[in-house]
Parts: C-alpha cells; structure tokens; sequence
C-alpha cells in the first residue's frame, strides 16, 4: 500500500474523552490537588506523564506520576465494556482500507485499554497496524508516534494523512511531515485545531466519511 491514514483514536473514533477527563479529575482529586476539568480537557491527548507534568507543573513530585496514572487507569477501566464508538468510525475505517488505503492507528493508549477501543471501533480488519504508547519513547506532541505509524506500513509522510481531535495530534503530524485533518467531536475548538495544523476540519468520523470524495483522504 502505497498511502497511509494514520488515526487518533481517543476522541476521534471513540467517544471517550470526557471519561478521561473525569477519570483524571478524580485521580487528582484523590491525590489532593484541585486541577479544573477544563484544563484536564485541553491536556487530554498527551502522554500519562507529560499530561501530569502539563498540569501541575515544575513544582510536582516526580515520583507521582506513576501513581496518578495508575489510578487514572483503574478509574477508567470502568468503562472498558461499554466505550461508545462515534457514529461511523468503523465504516470510516473500512471504507478507506476497501479503498486502498493502509489505516494505523497512533494512540497513547496501550495494553487492555486499547483492546476496549479496538472492540468499540468493530474495524479489525480494516486496520493495517498500531502504533501505541508502548512503542514510542515520546508521546505526542512529539512526531515519534506518527513516525513509528508510517515505519509500520512502510509510507512516506508526504503520502500520508492523520486524522485526529487534538492540538497535540496536529502538532505531532505536523512535525513528522504529514496532511493533518481534524475532527470537532474531542471538544477542542476549530481555531485551535486549524492553529496548530490542521489542513481541514469536520464534525466527525460520520462527517469526514460523508465527505470523503473532497477531502484530503479522496
């Protein structure tokens, strides 16, 4: 295959980024710090490290990170049987691969929680490779993940194109090279996504799918 879609998956094929968010706020809440939901929301998308290190900043205990993140896991883990797709993502995903197109994912989700995203996404066969948080020694903002998501398929970036819902997804794809898309169903605004690299923006999966023939993935 000689073309690559490389898709977020939290926020951009799955519905999931306000269980983050409130999974988050509790873990903090639970460790004692008070950070808003509203900055929780925007750090969404980076790393369980760098999200930590993001929100509380220089002064933070180093060695917490791994213990915040520990409880963000088993708190979300709640909801590893019932994660909702967005509508049409999996056709989405399907169209493309019947299409020609190699699909990977690039996601910083790993391990049990990913395979609950690839069970609500239901595209298993449509989907090419997985580049997650175990494969990388950077997380996005930095390219390495869309990067390891085009060794995987062996494309180049000037034939690939990420599809994601974050600034952070925007900002990774476009330091590896590649046409960014963005999709308003994480909450992230289209000024923000546009910002920081988005070539184009739809609502969502169903919409990027409706408009498909005029779009960078035609």
């Amino acid at each position: 295959m000689e073309r690559a879609a490389v898709f977020d998956v939290d926020g951009t094929l799955v519905d999931t980024n306000h269980l983050h968010v409130v999974t988050w706020w509790e873990a903090f809440r639970q460790a004692g710090h008070r950070v808003p939901m509203h900055a929780v929301h925007r750090a969404i998308g980076l790393g369980s490290s760098d999200l930590v290190a993001h929100l509380l900043g220089d002064d933070r205990d180093e060695g917490e990170a791994d213990e915040l993140s520990a409880a963000h896991k088993a708190l979300y883990a709640q909801y590893f049987d019932r994660l909702p797709e967005l509508k049409d993502a999996g056709a989405l995903l399907k169209r493309l691969h019947g299409d020609g197109w190699a699909v990977v994912l690039a996601t910083s989700a790993s391990g049990a929680e990913l395979s609950a995203l690839r069970r609500a996404i239901d595209a298993d066969e449509a989907i090419a490779a997985t580049a997650s948080a175990d494969d990388v020694e950077e997380g996005k903002p930095a390219p390495e993940p869309v990067e390891h998501a085009l060794e995987l398929v062996g494309v180049s970036p000037e034939r690939a194109v990420l599809v994601g819902d974050t600034v952070w997804d925007m900002r990774a794809g476009s330091k590896a090279g590649v046409t960014c898309v963005g999709v308003l169903c994480g909450g992230i605004p289209r000024a923000d996504l546009e910002e920081a690299g988005a070539q184009t923006v739809y609502a969502d999966p169903e919409h990027l799918l409706a408009s498909l023939a005029d779009s960078p993935l035609a």
